[in-house]
């Protein structure tokens, strides 16, 4: 596939678009570009007032790199990973002002078979919405903008490369400012904290 120099500016994805680049081998065994596109599979949560890009998905550790026929993001969403996979997604966090209200609608809707609103339902009593658990490892790492990140004791505010390593906690995401907040995600299966 072509690179992006040749590309014309309104083919390059936008803003809220993620380009995804993904390498793979031809019959001889070279490497190739197999896949450069914007990623096809962005859900609008307007509820949660994100945007969930889902970027890859692997479904069992070790990843089988010899198969490049199928696009592993195409289902639906879902909050966590496979037993034993993993998930990199890109999430863009609007200003919290402009979520609280519809996040209180959705929870009280139901859940969408994501997993998603149930595992909201269970920090629906913490101390700011969106407070969630996941049985996952998830290395995340701001690309820009700036967020809070909400521990059951505590938050940090983190900004525009800085990274953190979320170890099965309970927590939840406050953008604060007025700009959009875009983090990318790095989501592992791990064993559920005891």
């Amino acid at each position: 596939m072509g690179g992006e120099a040749g590309a014309a500016a309104e083919d390059r994805p936008r803003p809220t678009q993620v380009r995804r680049v993904v390498t793979g081998h031809n019959v001889q065994g070279r490497s190739i570009f197999i896949r450069d596109t914007a990623a096809p599979h962005v859900y609008q949560r307007t509820a949660e007032g994100v945007t969930v890009t889902e970027v890859w998905e692997t479904r069992s550790t070790p990843a089988d790199n010899s198969v490049d026929s199928e696009d592993p993001t195409d289902r639906p969403m879902r909050l966590q990973p496979p037993k034993g996979g993993s998930i990199f997604r890109t999430i863009r966090f609007m200003p919290e002002k402009l979520q609280h209200t519809a996040l209180k609608k959705q929870l009280s809707e139901g859940d969408d078979g994501s997993g998603i609103v149930t595992a909201l339902k269970k920090g629906a009593s913490s101390r700011a919405p969106g407070f969630h658990t996941t049985n996952t490892i998830d290395y995340v790492i701001v690309l820009s903008g700036e967020i809070y990140a909400l521990m059951d004791e505590g938050e940090v505010l983190l900004k525009s490369g800085d990274v953190l390593v979320q170890r099965g906690t309970s927590h939840a995401w406050s953008n604060r400012s007025r700009k959009p907040a875009d983090l990318a995600f790095v989501l592992i299966d791990a064993n559920p904290v005891s």
